[in-house]
């Protein structure tokens, strides 16, 4: 349908004035010059082909025309005012859409997702956990947090974690009748393989090891799999950093050699450009940054 409606700074200029009965005060809450108030409201007069005020000398009056015309405009104001409030509260607030990684979501974000909810209680987060790379113009996702090398087109990218890796096992295996004190004692435990991880093969030759069949042992599709399953005490995984720091740090796993590698890839947080000025969106990323940093 179309509206027959004049330009809406010449209405607000108009609504300031008439309830100032001032162009000067007008301009001064608009912060603009008393000039541009004035050109505003003649253009409206013209645009509606009627005087809305009497200019008189250090007075200022409504028309008759005018005083109709204030009312209605200034609901009008009203209301649009009131639905940009509640769109920026919304905005601001209510549900807070995370898509990540299973892993992720499990062994670092919701252990730490009570201190963000303390912060913000305004806002309900929900964590989408997919290992799919979002479409963000067909899922109702408000920001991403993915693993990767960084390359996604038309998205805004940030690094948010690097990560080595490294083995780890329950701290048990320490002792017992095989302990773990060499790299070469891998032979006789279990290796638990992790896809999304550098296989065993590759630490083994960078750790200069040899002897171990690094093609057996129990498989898993999700790195929070493998490493329950190394929780557990039933083998030995190839670790994450980001993943497993907290495991470590409660005494779960223990971390076993000092051969390190560096992750080539890379935990990234990840929207649309113009998602990241949404309060709320902006809210969660400085967090997030926050714990990085802490981790």
């Amino acid at each position: 349908m179309s509206r027959r409606l004049p330009p809406l700074n010449a209405l607000r200029a108009f609504e300031a004035a008439a309830r100032h009965l001032s162009f000067t005060k007008a301009a001064d809450e608009l912060h603009v010059t008393q000039a541009a108030v004035s050109h505003q409201i003649k253009a409206l007069e013209e645009w509606l082909g009627l005087p809305l005020f009497r200019r008189m000398n250090r007075a200022l009056a409504l028309t008759e025309a005018g005083q109709n015309y204030l009312p209605p405009v200034r609901e009008a104001m009203d209301t649009l005012s009131q639905a940009t409030d509640r769109l920026i509260r919304a905005d601001s607030s209510g549900t807070l859409t995370i898509s990540t990684m299973p892993s992720f979501a499990s062994k670092w974000l919701v252990p730490r997702l009570m201190r963000f909810q303390k912060r913000h209680p305004e806002m309900d987060v929900r964590v989408h956990s997919t290992a799919q790379v979002v479409d963000f113009a067909r899922h109702d996702v408000d920001l991403a947090i993915r693993f990767g090398n960084g390359l996604w087109p038309d998205l805004r990218v940030e690094r948010l974690l690097t990560e080595d890796i490294y083995p780890v096992g329950h701290p048990s295996l320490l002792t017992g009748d095989h302990p773990l004190v060499c790299p070469e004692d891998l032979c006789n435990h279990t290796l638990l393989h992790d896809d999304y991880n550098i296989s065993w093969a590759v630490w083994c030759r960078a750790a200069g090891t040899e002897g171990v069949d690094t093609d057996r042992g129990l498989r898993f599709d999700d790195s929070s799999f493998t490493l329950q399953a190394a929780i557990n005490g039933h083998g030995i995984a190839l670790a994450r950093g980001v993943l497993v720091a907290d495991d470590i740090a409660a005494g779960r796993l223990v971390r076993l050699f000092d051969v390190r590698l560096p992750g080539s890839l890379a935990y990234y947080v990840v929207a649309p450009p113009h998602y990241f000025s949404r309060p709320k969106v902006k809210a969660f990323r400085d967090w997030l940054f926050e714990e990085a940093e802490s981790t």
